[in-house]
């Protein structure tokens, strides 16, 4: 799937990936795939890209690039959301020359959140993100990065990316393999 040269100002996410919510995702087994994403002006929203949570049937191949993303109404830029209660796969995720201007002062500029119940019914698995020359002038947190003890984050990857005027330091919980080469938080370089 291509999404190209779109404008996007919803009110709610702007690029939303699902795969099939809870049991239903799980029987019917197809995933979200091979989607690319490429010179589109993302606004208002709750996130920019987004993948899940309703995505039990698993998200791969996903590639972002070439992207604005600026708003002082839009909560998050790059979200994965994941949960114990959904339990899907989602890898592969590839972002590259994304330009983000501002999000929303109370909301993370980059995310990537495994979150949900104490239940653990079903084990979440994000793997395999990378994140290349991506740019931010204004964020609360540049990575929030919040994974499960028993289902880390997996091989996260930034490359030559520059955040600036982040509020807070990033979160980063039951997080393996995560890598920074040539990234600036706030001026410093991070790692």
């Amino acid at each position: 799937m291509l999404i190209s040269n779109c404008f996007f100002d919803t009110g709610d996410d702007c690029i939303a990936i699902k795969a099939g919510r809870n049991a239903d995702g799980r029987r019917v087994t197809v995933p979200s795939e091979n989607i690319v994403i490429q010179q589109c002006h993302m606004k208002n929203g709750h996130g920019g890209i987004t993948i899940g949570s309703e995505a039990s049937a698993g998200v791969r191949n996903v590639f972002a690039e070439d992207c604005r993303l600026d708003s002082p109404q839009l909560d998050v830029a790059v979200r994965i959301k994941n949960n114990s209660m959904r339990g899907n796969v989602v890898e592969n995720i590839f972002v590259r020359r994304l330009d983000i201007g501002q999000v929303a002062p109370g909301g993370p500029g980059d995310r990537l959140l495994l979150r949900g119940s104490r239940q653990r019914r079903f084990t979440p698995v994000v793997r395999h993100v990378v994140l290349d020359r991506v740019t931010t002038a204004r964020a609360a947190y540049a990575l929030h990065l919040r994974g499960f003890a028993n289902a880390p984050i997996r091989d996260v990857s930034l490359t030559d990316c520059e955040f600036g005027s982040v509020a807070h330091p990033s979160v980063v919980e039951h997080v393996e393999g995560l890598s920074l080469h040539n990234v600036r938080i706030n001026g410093r370089m991070a790692g």
